[in-house]
């Protein structure tokens, strides 16, 4: 099993986000030893959907203003139709993307997760899956689209629906462990 005691990984979501892609990638994190941050909107309790029913909730830990990405090794973005909706248009939340990026540390980005890689114009010529209603947005800014369960194209990773989880999951904990290697 990874170990990832020094990891530092920051999600950010608002309502709206899909329970699992949330709960378990963050749970996998945990388990293989990294600290997970939630940043938010507001630190009030956000609320998962699944199947278009309300789900679990959740408390952020810090707000979007607060958060520092030099403090983090690596960014997960949740999907659920209203949660990335709701996040792009959040400039911070934009900022955080690019800062990741532009830092080239590691970004995963699940099912509808990916809009905001498109908001924050990060996907130009990456290669790149998500869940089908976000690819022409994708292909629209520049991304080579694929429909595979897990895309990995250097640091950026991303997926289609809460069914690749576990291959999403695994993809993050091997590129902090490579990441965390190199440092």
């Amino acid at each position: 099993m990874a170990d990832l005691t020094n990891a530092r990984v920051l999600m950010i979501a608002t309502d709206g986000f899909e329970n699992d892609e949330l709960f378990k990638p963050r749970q996998a994190l945990i388990d293989a030893g990294a600290t997970v941050t939630l940043a938010s909107i507001a630190t009030d309790p956000i609320q998962g959907e699944k199947a278009g029913e309300k789900a679990d909730t959740i408390v952020p830990d810090i707000i979007l203003g607060d958060v520092d990405t030099e403090e983090f090794d690596a960014l997960v973005i949740p999907g659920g139709v209203a949660n990335p909706d709701k996040m792009r248009m959040q400039g911070r939340a934009v900022q955080i993307v690019e800062e990741f990026m532009d830092d080239d540390k590691v970004v995963a980005a699940i099912c509808h997760g990916p809009w905001l890689l498109v908001e924050a114009d990060v996907v130009d010529g990456r290669k790149v899956t998500s869940w089908p209603s976000v690819r022409t947005d994708l292909e629209n800014a520049g991304a080579d689209v694929v429909d595979e369960q897990v895309v990995v194209d250097g640091k950026l990773i991303t997926s289609r629906k809460p069914d690749d989880i576990p291959a999403f999951n695994q993809a993050i904990i091997e590129a902090l462990t490579e990441e965390l290697a190199e440092a």
